[in-house]
């Protein structure tokens, strides 16, 4: 068995980086145009230059999304976009549209295709009709069980790749294919711009009395009609990999680079770990529990194992259990270090440590200076740069998590 590749989210600069220091084989982004997710700041030209160079000194890879479905009046644009990917050295593009696809192989021949998950590829047949093309990755559609993608890889070529999501959100309608956000605020989902109306809380009028609510609860907290819960495999990496799954998709480009960080750690050591200790492997306690330390949604495992709620019927929120406070940029010595603060937290506190490719730790701050070289009693001004005493040595790169009080 091959050992699957980490494929993490940036949808910037600093979330790229994220993904590269704590673990990630390839980091997928978009450029300014035909990206799925308009949301986040994504990479102008001269920055998709940057990321792919920094990537490849890495011997790492970057995947760029063109998985739109573009307009008519959209395709001009589509050579200089693609023949621009290929010459900043993009590795990959993953592409929905067919016509996007024949123009990649002529304005980007240089450059792997992979079928995105909008193509909504459910069965071997359609894999195999896509590998015939010339594509050499396939991003199943998030409906499709394990024992089905097993079935899939033993019914089609070796070299053609199964790239499947195995943590994030959630979308409601048949691999990402939606209109409600369309229909409701003119937002077109499918060409990156979804207000998530599928989070919303609603409730019922009747038609012949003017403003006289009824309730229809699904719990006491309201009526979440189209809420998925998030996907979580972490407790399932033998399984995705005996089903022969080649990449492992952390959902989440319009996430921070905090997230990304921690996710991308947690599966990366799980992968390592599995195929470190074989048919021993036991998923750590702790690798389960940092994935609680990020905002989520309640988990599930979506439609790969069967038997699980995919709504989550008593909140559209999020489930947050911890608060990044601050990323270190610089670590001075064993008790100095300097920090980028994130979320207010106070001398004294103690903090829990997630250092790149590491295993948590906790420290207690000791004392902050700012940078007039006063001592403060707390952090509350976001991104100011303090040196911070500690109890024990903090890495560079780090971040830093203060659990919240839920009492």
């Amino acid at each position: 068995m091959d050992k699957p590749e980490i494929l993490s989210p940036a949808g910037d600069a600093e979330c790229l980086r994220s993904a590269l220091g704590f673990g990630a084989d390839a980091v997928f982004l978009a450029g300014k145009a035909f990206g799925m997710r308009s949301s986040p700041q994504n990479f102008d030209n001269d920055e998709l230059r940057q990321a792919c160079s920094l990537a490849h000194s890495m011997g790492r890879k970057i995947h760029l999304t063109c998985n739109t479905l573009p307009r008519n009046g959209e395709l001009a644009a589509l050579p200089d976009f693609l023949a621009l990917a290929q010459d900043a050295g993009v590795d990959a593009l993953i592409i929905a549209d067919l016509g996007v696809f024949e123009a990649a192989k002529r304005y980007a021949p240089k450059v792997a295709r992979h079928i995105s998950t909008q193509a909504g590829v459910t069965n071997y047949a359609a894999a195999n009709a896509l590998y015939n093309m010339g594509a050499s990755r396939v991003v199943l559609a998030r409906e499709i069980p394990i024992d089905e993608i097993a079935e899939m890889r033993a019914k089609i070529p070796k070299e053609l790749e199964i790239e499947c999501f195995v943590h994030g959100a959630m979308c409601v309608s048949f691999s990402g294919r939606c209109l409600i956000s369309s229909y409701l605020t003119g937002r077109d989902a499918n060409r990156g711009d979804c207000a998530q109306p599928c989070r919303w809380k609603y409730h019922l009028y009747e038609e012949k009395r003017d403003g006289q609510f009824f309730p229809v609860e699904e719990s006491a907290g309201g009526t979440y009609l189209y809420n998925s819960r998030d996907l979580c495999m972490i407790e399932h990496i033998p399984e995705l990999v005996r089903a022969g799954v080649s990449s492992f998709k952390i959902e989440g480009r319009a996430k921070s680079a905090y997230y990304t960080a921690v996710t991308t750690n947690a599966y990366r050591h799980a992968v390592d770990d599995y195929f470190a200790e074989g048919e021993g492997y036991v998923l750590k306690p702790w690798i389960r529990e940092e994935l609680e330390k990020i905002s989520h949604r309640a988990y599930s495992t979506g439609f790969y194992l069967g038997g699980e709620p995919g709504q989550e019927t008593s909140d559209g929120g999020y489930i947050r259990h911890y608060d990044n406070v601050a990323v270190c940029t610089e670590s001075i010595d064993d008790t100095t270090s300097v920090i980028s603060q994130r979320n207010k937290f106070l001398t004294g506190d103690e903090l829990d440590v997630l250092p790149p490719g590491g295993v948590p730790f906790i420290i207690r701050c000791l004392s902050l200076t700012n940078a007039d070289g006063e001592q403060v009693d707390s952090a509350p001004h976001p991104t100011e740069i303090l040196t911070m005493k500690s109890d024990l040595p903090v890495p560079a790169g780090s971040v830093l998590r203060k659990k919240r009080d839920l009492s």
